[in-house]
């Protein structure tokens, strides 16, 4: 039987990320904004209250929520300000290829300690020429003795200045093109790393955002994820369990968007009635709220495929470029609703707009979505 109810438990989750999102995200948005300053205290507040990593195992002191679980949480504080729930979901996109293929030693070197004090983690693949195309890396990882020498620059890394360590892809053997790169896990304050500028983006500015360039840094071998040569299968393995929690976080921006602009329609008059009363108006709130409904469907079965053990890239990859590209429609649309008034940085919905852009690059752009799309799709075709 198919049923879109949630147990208990997950409406208990989502009451709580909705609260929290409300009392300590929402009326500290605008200055986060405006200052570009890291929500430090605002991601410990979540962390306390089991707001992040999630999705850790309980055998290494996570709460082992499934992704539609991550996904509950995170509509409700992207909701809030999607620069903030961004600092906060890096962790998961950094823990993923950790979860799914480190050794039990490693789980409990790295994400134990991630459960027991507020820590934060980067997913460290970017490159300058290499953003959509993960096989133009240029990063190499030398094996000598017992250890690997790093070298490289990475680009765009959110929490780059602020994490504790990353996750970072590199080539152990460029001849073999992405069956050469391996993944390692780098602490922070390891010798020979340079932090960049913090990048001044368009949208979801409370982010850290940067570079990061490791200037021939020693790995131990035993910091190395996998072996030898899956380091791009453990990058994009990741996807599968972090695109659907990215594309909530569209869908939460743009349910603000259409709240706020369902709220000012009721408020604004023009020709002596409430804008509302236009159906012009009024066909643009039904179309977003369309939108944003179908969307969260399509979050909803990407998340749930993958918490049964099913492979979910397709599915991942519609809730992606739907989300993306919905979010982008339905912001702008929420500025039009607001007019003059949508242009001006005193409401609400011109930031909106602003943070909503990024869902179309970050994680695979809109135009990688359809890639994969149609690559999932042919592959049916030929297995069948």
């Amino acid at each position: 039987m198919i049923g879109f109810g949630l147990s208990e438990e997950q409406r208990e989750l989502q009451r709580l990320a909705r609260e929290f999102a409300e009392k300590e995200i929402r009326p500290r948005a605008q200055h986060h904004d405006e200052t570009g300053e890291f929500p430090r205290e605002i991601c410990q507040k979540a962390w306390e209250l089991g707001l992040m990593n999630t999705h850790i195992p309980e055998e290494y002191g996570g709460l082992g929520l499934g992704v539609l679980d991550g996904a509950l949480i995170t509509e409700e504080m992207a909701a809030g300000c999607s620069g903030i729930a961004t600092a906060m979901e890096a962790n998961t996109l950094a823990e993923a290829p950790v979860i799914v293929g480190a050794s039990d030693d490693q789980k409990k070197a790295w994400l134990a300690p991630m459960c027991d004090e507020f820590r934060l983690a980067a997913y460290c693949v970017t490159e300058p020429d290499a953003g959509s195309d993960v096989a133009g890396m240029k990063s190499t990882a030398r094996k000598v003795g017992g250890e690997y020498i790093l070298s490289g620059s990475k680009m765009w890394i959110t929490n780059g200045g602020v994490a504790d360590w990353y996750f970072v892809v590199a080539y152990t053997d460029r001849e073999k093109g992405h069956r050469g790169m391996t993944a390692f896990v780098v602490p922070s304050d390891a010798a020979g790393i340079e932090l960049g500028k913090k990048e001044q983006n368009m949208g979801q500015r409370a982010s850290d955002t940067r570079a990061v360039t490791f200037h021939d840094v020693k790995v131990p071998e035993a910091n190395r994820i996998g072996g030898e040569g899956q380091g791009w299968s453990l990058a994009m393995a990741a996807f599968d369990h972090t695109r659907p929690v990215v594309a909530s976080g569209a869908v939460g921006v743009a349910r603000s968007a259409l709240e706020h602009a369902l709220r000012y329609s009721t408020e604004r008059e023009t020709f002596g009635k409430p804008i509302a009363r236009h159906q012009a108006i009024q066909f643009m709130i039904a179309e977003m709220a369309r939108d944003v409904e179908a969307a969260r469907l399509l979050v909803w079965k990407a998340a749930w495929k993958i918490d049964q053990g099913e492979r979910n890239t397709l599915e991942a990859a519609y809730a992606k470029l739907f989300a993306a590209d919905m979010v982008m429609r339905v912001t702008t649309d929420a500025v039009q609703v607001f007019g003059g008034y949508g242009f001006s940085r005193e409401y609400p919905v011109e930031k909106l707009m602003r943070d909503a852009k990024v869902y179309q690059i970050y994680e695979g752009t809109s135009q990688v979505q359809r890639m994969i799309i149609a690559r999932e799709l042919y592959r049916q075709i030929e297995g069948a």
